[in-house]
């Protein structure tokens, strides 16, 4: 059997590929007790930086053709299947998956598949440009949950990233981050689906009592399952 090596397609945005590794490696020590350096897996990560913009419109065609470059880039270097902790990039993953002949993980269906098994009032923290393709929401409501969103949480969402993009220790991020956490309780909601890479500095810091589902913590936990399945 050939050996497993895990790609990863980040840097979007830059400062959110550190901790999407981290995560891995929690990853790895909770799903199989790795502990010495060569038990974890070997792993080649491409940070691609990319056309996107939070206070502008995005070139789609310019954003797909890029992440296509990308994504082949770490076939040739002979990954055996690929992760993208972006969730914006999702929004092109039919047109993704198709220009390459190895397996890419879907961030979207990872993270709606760790839904509670109830019913239960869900709303989403992403960019607009996720917001607006609708993914999430669409998989929420067919998990049987019931989405709420008010759009001037998005405004608050938008300058929350922007600025951690800028200063990631900031102060403010977080007092913005404990704003946006309060609106959300306000409105009984049980559950926030965070589906931005760059919220990751915000998160590593709070402990709220809303069930938070980080979309790269569900998909590094997928990445080191399928890489243990892989090795068998």
């Amino acid at each position: 059997m050939s050996e497993v090596i895990i790609g990863i397609l980040a840097g979007m945005g830059p400062r959110s590929t550190a901790p999407f590794i981290d995560l891995v490696i929690d990853e790895c020590q909770a799903q199989y007790g790795a502990m010495y350096d060569e038990e974890f897996p070997k792993m080649i990560v491409y940070s691609l930086p990319t056309p996107f913009y939070i206070d502008r419109p995005i070139n789609h065609e310019l954003m797909k053709q890029t992440l296509i470059e990308g994504l082949q880039k770490l076939q040739s270097f002979g990954v055996s299947f690929i992760a993208m902790p972006c969730n914006s990039a999702h929004i092109y993953f039919k047109e993704l998956k198709e220009s390459i002949n190895i397996d890419i993980l879907n961030i979207i269906e990872e993270t709606v598949n760790k839904l509670p098994a109830v019913s239960q009032k869900v709303t989403l923290f992403s960019t607009s440009s996720t917001f607006e393709s609708k993914i999430y929401q669409k998989g929420i409501s067919d998990s049987g949950h019931e989405f709420i969103f008010k759009d001037q949480w998005q405004i608050k969402i938008n300058n929350l990233i922007q600025n951690i993009k800028k200063d990631k220790n900031n102060a403010r991020n977080m007092a913005d981050w404990n704003e946006l956490i309060k609106d959300v309780e306000g409105e009984n909601i049980e559950n926030i689906v965070v589906a931005c890479t760059d919220l990751n500095v915000v998160l590593e810091n709070m402990h709220p009592q809303i069930n938070i589902i980080d979309s790269s913590r569900c998909l590094a936990k997928s990445m080191v399952s399928k890489y243990l399945e892989s090795n068998k």
